[in-house]
């Protein structure tokens, strides 16, 4: 597997915006009950907003130099036995490229920014 130059991160808002001039994130209730912090390809990305994310519109999309968590990072099997990438750490905010508001409908449908790559 080739490794991405970046990965996904979705978070809330309100969840994000305090730790934004933080040095790291230690993600959403999901990834503190999961005890990892859940990412997505590119590729990925579509099917997870659509799964757990269907009519929220208060999002932000997170791109993640995949290059920046080195070793901390591991891919493991989940849906359908894709690899995911997983960090066992918080994320430290300076391996954040970018980020982008993003809402989701009703029906899971969402326009993804157009760096996402």
């Amino acid at each position: 597997m080739t490794t991405p130059a970046l990965i996904y991160k979705i978070a809330t808002e309100a969840a994000f915006a305090p730790y934004r001039a933080a040095p790291a994130f230690p993600g959403m209730p999901i990834d503190a009950a999961d005890g990892y912090m859940h990412f997505s390809t590119a590729a990925q990305l579509p099917e997870t907003l659509r799964l757990h994310f269907a009519g929220q519109s208060d999002l932000v999309l997170l791109a993640v130099r995949t290059a920046d968590l080195a070793q901390l990072l591991v891919w493991e099997p989940s849906r359908g036995g894709q690899l995911f990438p997983h960090l066992y750490a918080d994320l430290p905010t300076t391996a954040i490229v970018w980020e982008a508001p993003l809402a989701v409908a009703a029906d899971g449908t969402c326009i993804l920014p157009e760096a996402v790559q």
